[in-house]
């Protein structure tokens, strides 16, 4: 298969962490033709970010939301505060998480671990729709 690459646009969420999995194999049908790939997933923003964790319990999302939020304060004295008190925290986080991900494909699935799952990571208390770039490799 020759590279495949195509960019989806999720809607805006709430601040926290969100399961995206599902949405990502959806877009990347091509997946199941593939015995053995990648895909790398990247996201087009500096205000969330993406992750790979637990998707079993709901509490890690919210555990997660909370451990962030500790590690970048929005009182701390930040000097960018053009764009309200939750812009800097958030570029803070991205650039801790990460604005990509690369997963292996097997046998025409994504090879996570058993209790993992994509997750995108949102910052902002008011998001917009974020895009994320997908680009498949493999036979």
């Amino acid at each position: 298969m020759p590279w495949l690459q195509r960019t989806i646009k999720l809607p805006a969420c709430q601040r926290g962490f969100h399961l995206i999995t599902n949405e990502i194999v959806s877009a990347m049908p091509e997946i199941s033709e593939l015995s053995i790939g990648q895909l790398h997933i990247f996201l087009q923003h500096t205000s969330a970010s993406l992750t790979i964790n637990e998707n079993a319990d709901p509490d890690v999302r919210v555990d997660l939301e909370s451990s962030i939020n500790a590690i970048a304060p929005e009182n701390f004295p930040y000097i960018h505060t053009m764009e309200g008190p939750d812009d800097m925290p958030a570029h803070v986080k991205s650039s801790l998480l990460g604005a990509s991900l690369t997963v292996p494909v097997t046998d025409g699935r994504l090879n996570l671990g058993t209790w993992q799952g994509i997750y995108l990571a949102e910052h902002r208390d008011y998001a917009t729709p974020r895009r994320i770039v997908l680009t498949l490799q493999g036979e």
